[in-house]
């Protein structure tokens, strides 16, 4: 009788935790399910026709997001439509502390400036994202600016993360990432038209820890340009042409103390650009540039001089160091002969140029700097 009672007794004491860990995991379940929110553009008056202009229901769906009081919020731009939107901006603080924005479906500008309603009629970007903590901007569509100046604005901003959509055709910066921090941009692409100027890709300003790789970048300017009070850049796997190549600057500009520092730029291709990797600055006291090394740097121009170290007498560009770098004439058979000539013809062009630098080369050298001294 005795052990019966002890059977009983387990056999309950089984089947009431059996029936706690099922309460739990159900809870869990509904927890998560009202923790997590999506918020349809469609839901809030979006046509998605092109045409109609959706700017409103896309202001409506964002306030909905934004302030969802859960740990993740999704504004969701569905697949198949086209939508038309206004100079727009999605502002937080938000309460969730991950905000997706979901773009599967296409944004377009308005394709004449008379039709852009801005205020003051002082259009300074068409879609602009702002004081957001944790902003995740996914998705296949595809976002148009034809019109007006920069294209999309991430500023005041941390722990954003951008991915695989495509922005083209801003007349201005394609992509602007400003005064924020902890940004991480991949698997984009960027077009602009090789012939218009100031179209950068992703321009950074007054920012740190950024990081942007494997992209796809052609447009008529820097592929990716680096601006004041930005430092912790790293810039990797970048396809970049047509286009300016990647660059620092222009820096110290009415003689402003300006200060870039921390950056890499590594595994990127440059093709049919007018330059591959450079630092632009003012003729002025206000910009020191030294601690920079050129490592591994290979391909072919057809543009002299292919190095161009070009400082200032009072302010020389010190330690630099350059390790394997080897550009060759794209006309290499040609390239000897130009040399033959060089006391002969006064349209010789050198191959490189280097004034007031102070550093050290090792390694290939082609073409060579008389400035830097050498390991070797």
């Amino acid at each position: 009788m005795a052990k019966s009672v002890m059977f009983l007794t387990f056999l309950l004491s089984l089947t009431l935790f059996n029936t706690f860990q099922l309460a739990q995991s159900y809870s869990s379940i509904i927890s998560r399910r009202y923790d997590r929110k999506t918020f349809n553009v469609l839901d809030y008056g979006a046509i998605g026709d092109g045409s109609f202009d959706d700017s409103k229901a896309f202001k409506d769906a964002w306030k909905k997001t934004c302030n969802f009081f859960g740990a993740q919020a999704t504004m969701e731009i569905p697949q198949g439509y086209t939508f038309l939107l206004q100079p727009i901006e999605f502002h937080g603080p938000c309460v969730s502390k991950k905000i997706n924005f979901s773009i599967n479906g296409n944004l377009i500008a308005p394709a004449s400036p008379d039709e852009w309603d801005c205020k003051n009629d002082h259009c300074h970007q068409w879609i602009e994202f702002a004081h957001i903590d944790g902003l995740y901007i996914d998705g296949h569509g595809t976002l148009a600016c034809l019109k007006r100046p920069r294209g999309v604005i991430i500023s005041h901003s941390s722990n954003v993360h951008i991915s695989n959509i495509m922005v083209k055709d801003s007349p201005n910066f394609q992509m602007s990432l400003e005064d924020s921090k902890w940004v991480t941009v991949k698997q984009l692409t960027i077009t602009a038209d090789g012939d218009s100027p100031n179209t950068d890709g992703i321009h950074i300003q007054r920012s740190q820890n950024v990081i942007v790789y494997n992209s796809n970048i052609r447009t008529g300017d820097d592929c990716v340009s680096i601006g004041d009070g930005s430092k912790f850049i790293n810039i990797s796997r970048i396809s970049c042409g047509p286009g300016h190549g990647i660059s620092i600057g222009s820096l110290g500009r009415h003689g402003t103390k300006e200060t870039v520092e921390d950056v890499v730029v590594q595994d990127c291709t440059f093709r049919k650009t007018t330059n591959g990797v450079r630092i632009k600055t003012w003729q002025t006291k206000a910009v020191e540039i030294k601690n920079v090394m050129y490592n591994n740097i290979y391909g072919t121009s057809i543009k002299k001089p292919f190095v161009q170290l070009l400082c200032s007498k009072s302010f020389p560009c010190r330690d630099i160091f350059m390790n394997d770098i080897n550009i060759r004439d794209e006309n290499e058979e040609e390239e000897e002969e130009e040399e033959k000539k060089y006391h002969k013809s006064h349209h010789y062009h050198p191959y490189a140029e280097c004034i007031n630098v102070k550093g050290m080369s090792n390694g290939v050298m082609k073409p060579k700097l008389a400035c830097l001294k050498s390991f070797a």
